[in-house]
């Protein structure tokens, strides 16, 4: 449990709205745990409105606006929740999905970068020949 020493609640006033709200001693431990030194400039409801009003929850993808296209596959009406852009094709649900499966897995799927990744000649170590290079044509007059 907290003990929220050395904190007292303090009014601040929202630099978007102009209401006084309070920055709650719980609040200012809360910051300084995760090294936040600066106090908050607007108040809980001008936070959430400037979020979106979506709290830490993520967004979910049937908020929001849609925008009507043509599937370039079907020629079927479709919404889409991006704006489309007249290089790219846009396609309907179905017609994606069939799209999706037809190309395979993603070429970077294969790809690993917490793994390592690089033989014991790369980077790492080896004979160092590549820098030695590098290091006479940076001396070259």
């Amino acid at each position: 449990m907290m003990s929220n020493e050395g904190y007292r609640d303090r009014i601040l006033t929202c630099r978007d709205c102009g209401q006084d709200f309070t920055f709650s001693a719980g609040e200012q431990e809360f910051y300084a745990s995760r090294g936040l030194t600066n106090t908050p400039g607007r108040c809980p409801s001008c936070r959430a409105a400037r979020r979106g009003g979506q709290s830490s929850a993520p967004r979910s993808r049937s908020s929001g606006e849609n925008y009507e296209t043509t599937c370039a596959t079907c020629g079927n009406p479709t919404s889409v929740p991006f704006i489309p852009r007249e290089d790219r094709p846009v396609y309907c649900s179905d017609c994606f999905q069939a799209q999706r499966a037809a190309r395979g897995p993603r070429r970077d799927s294969s790809r690993s970068y917490s793994g390592g990744g690089y033989s014991s000649g790369g980077y790492g170590g080896g004979s160092g020949r590549g820098r030695d290079r590098r290091d006479r044509r940076d001396n070259r007059w």
